[in-house]
């Protein structure tokens, strides 16, 4: 491990997180190998190096009837960065995030040892691991219970919503009977209009009609080429989000869908980000409890009366949290909101943080560019606890990242 040097070592998986989480400057990234897939057919247990991504994993285990616990919104994140970020997806409310999934996880620590940890072996070590941004040590190998699945389908529900409250309640409704609920906001509208949304629910479907109703064959991605402006601005934000608005049914129940298409839309873009063109931008996420909604609508107001580049904002509903030091959700409502990377975005997004750490919430660190060492202990309680694990499994700080050193972890 000396041979990393001062500046130490992160594992990078796949580069989906969209801060400095898997970045090292003047230091070493590794990337971990590997290409076990080795799945019990009968318990859905399956044993999965850590490099290899959802997508992988998905063509493996959908045609013998098992699909992932949770999926973010791209398929192609490693399953060790799935574990460091301790992922979520559109069925929080039911099935928690991935460390609860998770049986056990191989990896290297700083002092050079090759160990198992379970949360039996060392709870304390495990919890960290799970949503600790690859910190604690190289997971080189998982064990992962799946759930079990009878198609490569899902059946979902849509329903247009004209407000906020509209968007908020038809969630909690769909929840009670739903696997999966998510609504796409609408951060351009004001006024009585401001978070309207439309709100998509539902649940795997079962045998599919037709031969092979376990198929799973994603299509492969649309290319554009890298735009010499950005597509994306003020005006094109705001007609796109008018335009997704209205192409919505008011209502539809049972539309079936791929897979990939209900969970990986952006998925069938190749490099998709590049519609922002050169400057890019920054994908902010926070959570507040349930009681604290009027900030989800405060930072959907603020964004709509000061106009940045927007189209795409994401709302989801988390149910219980976990005893992980770093896991980010907790029960509440979280929101993701693309913008553009400038000094007027940042400083518009200090402000709604002061508002969210008011609240009792939090920021997931997995979309972190922005926030401060203060605002992450703030909203963190237990980052005391996950320092502790760090001083007994790496001193040195051996594992370290330009995210770690940013915030002080």
């Amino acid at each position: 491990m000396s041979a990393f040097g001062s500046r130490g070592a992160i594992p990078r998986g796949l580069g989906r997180a969209y801060g400095d989480a898997a970045q090292n400057s003047g230091g070493t990234v590794v990337r971990a190998t590997g290409e076990t897939i080795d799945l019990d057919d009968a318990t859905g247990l399956v044993r999965v190096s850590a490099a290899v991504s959802i997508d992988e994993l998905l063509r493996h285990v959908i045609p013998a009837g098992w699909f992932v616990p949770v999926s973010a919104g791209t398929r192609f994140v490693t399953i060790g960065g799935a574990i460091a970020a301790d992922i979520h997806g559109k069925n929080h409310h039911r099935d928690g995030s991935f460390g609860d999934w998770v049986r056990s996880v191989r990896m290297l620590l700083a002092s050079g040892d090759d160990v198992v940890v379970t949360p039996q072996s060392d709870p304390e070590l495990f919890a960290a691991t799970c949503g600790g941004m690859g910190l604690t040590g190289l997971i080189r190998e998982a064990t992962v219970q799946l759930i079990p699945v009878s198609s490569s389908q899902m059946a979902v529900s849509t329903r247009r919503c004209n407000d906020l409250d509209a968007v908020m309640s038809t969630m909690v409704d769909a929840e009670d009977t739903n696997r999966y609920t998510v609504a796409w906001v609408d951060a351009t509208a004001r006024g009585a209009r401001c978070g309207r949304g439309i709100v998509t629910f539902g649940d795997h479907a079962d045998d599919a009609s037709g031969a092979d109703p376990t198929a799973y064959r994603p299509r492969s991605p649309v290319r554009i080429p890298g735009p010499a402006v950005a597509l994306v601005n003020s005006v094109t934000g705001r007609i796109f989000s008018e335009m997704w608005f209205r192409r919505a049914p008011r209502a539809r129940d049972d539309e079936t869908m791929s897979i990939p298409a209900y969970f990986h839309p952006l998925d069938g873009v190749d490099r998709w980000n590049r519609v922002w063109g050169r400057r890019g931008f920054v994908q902010h996420q926070f959570v507040v409890p349930l009681d604290a909604d009027d900030v989800v609508r405060e930072a959907l107001a603020t964004v709509a009366a000061s106009r940045p580049a927007n189209f795409l904002n994401v709302l989801k509903r988390f149910g219980p949290g976990s005893d992980r030091p770093l896991s980010f959700p907790m029960p509440g409502w979280t929101l993701t909101m693309d913008l553009p990377a400038t000094a007027e975005v940042a400083s518009m997004l200090r402000g709604l943080d002061e508002r969210v750490l008011a609240a009792g919430g939090r920021h997931y660190l997995a979309k972190d560019a922005l926030v401060s060492p203060a605002v992450v202990s703030a909203g963190y309680p237990d980052l005391e606890r996950f320092r502790s694990v760090r001083d007994r499994v790496d001193p040195n700080r051996v594992w370290c990242s330009d995210l770690s050193r940013r915030l002080g972890l």
